[in-house]
């Protein structure tokens, strides 16, 4: 059976959908039958900044809190699924931290993280406020797949800015209808 993460990066307020939240659910609407969804808005987790003790300590204690409940339902996702919003161009802070506690993970004694997460697929919904898809950050998160030896698939990309702007996008609506049945 399928089960999808679904990380959802967005640092709109409390309570507000955000573009590419709302193509990411259009998208999940399509899964196939009998696949387990979960869905986190990282910004309301608890996720501490990542110390780097590589060359200190070496190894790092198992997490615990919203932490290692992000580290559980990793391992279990077959699916990782990247809801993030592009922020200058780049990676939205809440799942780039949660990206720098991989390092971590890779290094908690028993986890095997990197052998775990092989073969898992990484997909990616997004959405900006212009017509640029912001390549760097999807190029980031193609490179830290590969590291991984996950798939990358396609990114889903739409035309968001203002709240609801991407119900406008007939373009990224009709992607996301078979995005995840068409892989």
């Amino acid at each position: 059976m399928s089960r999808f993460l679904f990380l959802n990066a967005t640092t709109r307020e409390p309570g507000h959908v955000g573009n590419s939240e709302t193509l990411a659910r259009h998208a999940a609407a399509s899964l196939p039958s009998g696949s387990e969804q979960i869905w986190f808005k990282l910004a309301e987790l608890e996720q501490p900044p990542f110390v780097d003790l590589r060359h200190t300590a070496g190894t790092y204690p198992m997490p615990s809190g919203d932490m290692k409940t992000l580290l559980d339902e990793t391992l279990a996702a077959t699916d990782l699924v990247f809801v993030s919003p592009v922020y200058w161009f780049s990676v939205p802070s809440p799942l780039k931290t949660y990206l720098d506690h991989w390092s971590g993970w890779l290094r908690v004694p028993g986890v095997d993280f990197k052998e775990k997460m092989v073969g898992k697929r990484l997909w990616v919904i997004s959405t900006s406020g212009n017509r640029e898809r912001a390549q760097p950050m999807f190029d980031s998160y193609r490179l830290c797949a590969e590291f991984l030896g996950m798939q990358f698939m396609p990114p889903l990309w739409g035309k968001g800015g203002a709240p609801e702007a991407v119900l406008a996008d007939g373009e990224a609506l009709a992607a996301a209808a078979g995005y995840f049945a068409a892989r």
